[in-house]
């Protein structure tokens, strides 16, 4: 929101300089991101007007000007703008004059011919960016005049970074009433005028899109006069708000949306046709912008269209064919209110931000389309003339917003804020806010305007108070009380152990947020039990994560274009669906390892992540329990190079490289290896236990199996162990091998079995027959053939 401190000084009294204003602003929550001065240092700029222009002897570029300054007598200026011309008005700068650019005005010869002063550009003069030619006064400035008096100079334009939560003060009354408790003082905002109906042009409108657009009023306004300019102090106050003045009309209905901040929309009415319809698109509805680009259309979309074709995307974007020009002497103004959740996230859609999405998303104040409709009209009558039609009015009133009363406890407030405020003060605020006040015993029920949506429970009654009253007025105390250390239970890891050992592994750790966009969630396939947000803070963010991976893998991304050629990232979060589930995942792709001269470079690959899990597991000291298993695979995994992991035949994550199609949608270039885990199961670590030292040796006995090829190593070791129980201790793989002499579509393992029991030795006959068992259990779970 960029606004003229001068034009804000008009709506509300402001007792303090522009120092202390920008603070005082920020701190209540406001926050000033930049403020530009404007017209200081143009002493000695005056208004003067083109009499004469000739060509430059020396320059094909140059001219030589006769100015009429006020000053009794023409001065010869030399100037190379290219709209210079007879008849024109525009600053000059005469000499002695110092520009806030550090310009000083010299007499001074250019290519021979003399020059008394400089005719100034916007940006010369430090008022605007245009530096394309002269800026242009109008034909009724005064010759001689001072240029910041004609222009009511010096001024600021401050841009202020709202909060989502604060779309009140996209308009500068909105503003006002904030700066009015600030300050101690009272809005100045005239009361809203009623305009006269001196016409009885009327067009129907219907309502077809139900709660989405519960209110749309119009009114038809004949015979304007399409020639008539833009004041003065009207486009200055656009200019300096960070809007470029095009025409009388769309300059009144900017100005309307800066001063109250209700959006509207200027149709020429000639080229309507039938009622004003409000309904939402059809499926693959096209419709050609403003802007000239065309854009195809969903149901998702709210539309304004008459009974032969669709005018504009509501709460976006106005059409093309039913534009204003040049020609337009009769037009249909709109005014309305439309749902934030009917326009959240459409201006994106359609690979745009507009003024008008940027505050129906955020939610306009549901009873100003009236009032801007009034005030709208009543500018355009005194600039361009016309006769004004009834106010068209059709609304849903069950569908809006309607305010309720809030409850504020005087005891509440105290406690919260650790300080006294007084009654008095209390209810100032409040009604400085345009908020209704009534006493009750033990505190204060207050009725927020229609306009402040954040209003809905006490807490943000509290935080008016504290913003308003002033953070630095609020004491700071030590927190009293006895702290208890909590004790880690020995059964569970430490969630700061796994982020010490990713760390050391070589893994990043990743922050992200905990929305995600819809279109996102799309194309990774998810799409049961997800989280919405009633009121996110953009579309990009509308859907609360179900997975952690689509962010962390959009983090990958982002690095990766900007050529990090090996990420490794990890986070651990939650995640949400039908529970809130704690969570780890990983990402990795690039190279295996760093760039060394110790070992030949290879890329990542799925047993690379497989290793990292081991190591993972191996912490909890109980990796017996776990699992890999190579069905029951989602979608966004790679249907040959993934694993489903398990612990205790229950699904805990899953881990692998990324879909092929999935990584040319996100626009992966390498192979993106993912990994995604349940965080409690991978958190609960076995019990410590104190074991003597054994007595008696073990023995060790070697095995060489062929096995079919799709038979895994964890296959085995389940089979093993689960055969041999407390005897075996140890199963070491020590040889893998598939080729001439092995049957195809078979493979050799080679593994050694390590024996022991702690009560006796073991004896040949034992080792035997547990090797016999062994086999045995192979060759019923895994069609396993003992090799000679």
């Amino acid at each position: 929101m960029k606004f003229s401190e001068n034009w804000l000084r008009e709506l509300v009294e402001v007792k303090a300089d522009r120092a202390a204003l920008a603070p005082a602003l920020t701190m209540a929550g406001l926050e000033v991101e930049e403020l530009t001065v404007l017209g200081e240092g143009l002493a000695g700029v005056v208004v003067a007007e083109i009499v004469a222009a000739e060509k430059h002897p020396e320059a094909d570029r140059l001219q030589v000007c006769k100015v009429n300054a006020g000053q009794g007598e023409l001065l010869q200026i030399v100037c190379g703008a290219p709209n210079a011309r007879v008849g024109i008005k525009v600053p000059l700068a005469t000499v002695g004059a110092q520009l806030p650019a550090g310009i000083a005005i010299k007499a001074a010869k250019l290519r021979g011919v003399e020059s008394f002063g400089m005719l100034c550009s916007a940006k010369e003069l430090g008022i605007d960016n245009d530096a394309s030619g002269l800026l242009e006064l109008p034909a009724d400035a005064a010759v001689g005049q001072a240029l910041a008096e004609y222009l009511g100079l010096p001024d600021a334009s401050i841009e202020l970074k709202l909060t989502p939560n604060r779309p009140d003060c996209l308009g500068l009354v909105g503003l006002a009433h904030d700066v009015a408790a600030l300050f101690g003082s009272a809005v100045k905002v005239p009361a809203p005028t009623q305009i006269a109906v001196t016409s009885t042009a009327r067009r129907g409108i219907r309502l077809e899109a139900g709660a989405d657009a519960p209110r749309y009023l119009g009114r038809i306004v004949e015979g304007i006069d399409p020639a008539a300019r833009t004041p003065l102090w009207l486009a200055e106050r656009l200019r300096r708000s960070g809007l470029r003045p095009i025409s009388a009309v769309v300059d009144i209905t900017n100005y309307v949306m800066l001063e109250l901040g209700q959006p509207m929309h200027a149709f020429d009415n000639d080229k309507l046709q039938g009622d004003i319809v409000v309904r939402h698109a059809a499926a693959g509805e096209a419709l050609k912008l403003l802007d000239g680009g065309e854009v195809k259309l969903d149901p998702g979309f709210v539309l304004i269209a008459d009974e032969r074709q669709p005018l504009a995307v509501a709460g976006v974007m106005g059409g093309y064919d039913s534009r204003v020009t040049d020609a337009t002497r009769h037009i249909f103004l709109e005014s309305a209110h439309f749902a934030p959740a009917a326009i959240m996230g459409r201006a994106r859609k359609l690979g745009m931000h507009t003024d008008a999405s940027h505050r129906f998303e955020r939610g306009v104040d549901p009873e100003l389309p009236r009032r801007a409709l009034e005030r709208a009209t009543e500018l355009l009558l005194s600039i361009a003339g016309g006769q004004a039609g009834p106010v068209l009015v059709a609304e849903n009133l069950a569908d809006l917003p309607k305010p309720a009363a809030v409850s504020l406890r005087r005891e509440r407030l105290k406690r919260v804020l650790g300080v006294d405020v007084a009654d008095a003060e209390v209810a100032r605020i409040f009604t400085a806010l345009g908020m209704q006040v009534e006493p009750l015993t033990d505190g204060w029920r207050i009725t927020a305007p229609s306009s402040r949506f954040d209003i809905e429970r006490e807490e943000d009654l509290i935080e008016e108070v504290a913003r308003i009253f002033g953070y630095d007025h609020i004491p700071t105390h030590t927190p009293a009380g006895a702290l208890t250390l909590a004790i880690e239970p020995e059964g569970r890891l430490n969630e700061l152990a796994v982020r010490e050992q990713l760390a050391a592994r070589g893994y990043y750790e990743a922050v992200n947020l905990s929305f995600v966009s819809m279109d996102l969630l799309s194309q990774w396939g998810f799409s049961e039990h997800l989280v919405p947000l009633l009121n996110p803070l953009s579309a990009d963010l509308a859907v609360m994560r179900p997975s952690l991976l689509p962010g962390l893998v959009e983090a990958l991304r982002h690095n990766s274009a900007r050529q990090q050629e090996r990420v490794r990232l990890f986070e651990l979060a939650r995640v949400f669906g039908q529970t809130e589930t704690p969570s780890l995942a990983i990402v990795a792709s690039g190279a295996a390892h760093a760039e060394q001269w110790g070992e030949p470079a290879r890329v990542l690959d799925f047993h690379d992540l497989k290793g990292d899990l081991d190591a993972l597991i191996a912490w909890g000291g109980e990796s017996q329990r776990w699992s890999l298993h190579t069905d029951g695979l989602p979608g966004w995994l790679h249907p040959g190079r993934a694993a489903r992991v398990a612990r205790d035949g229950e699904t805990v994550g899953f881990l692998g490289a990324l879909h092929p199609q999935l990584a040319k949608a996100l626009d992966l270039g390498a192979d993106v290896h993912v990994l995604e885990l349940a965080l409690e199961p991978l958190l609960a670590r076995r019990l410590p236990k104190a074991l003597p030292v054994p007595r008696y040796p073990s023995v060790r006995r070697d095995l060489s199996l062929d096995l079919p090829e799709e038979v895994s190593w964890g296959q085995v070791d389940q089979v093993v162990r689960g055969s041999l129980g407390g005897l075996l201790k140890e199963l070491r793989l020590f040889d893998l091998y598939s080729g001439k002499g092995v049957e195809a579509g078979r493979k050799s393992l080679a593994m050694g079995l390590i024996l022991q029991d702690a009560s006796r030795t073991l004896t040949d006959v034992d080792a035997d027959q547990c090797v016999g068992e062994a086999v045995a259990a192979l060759e019923k779970a895994c069609k396993a053939r003992l090799r000679g």
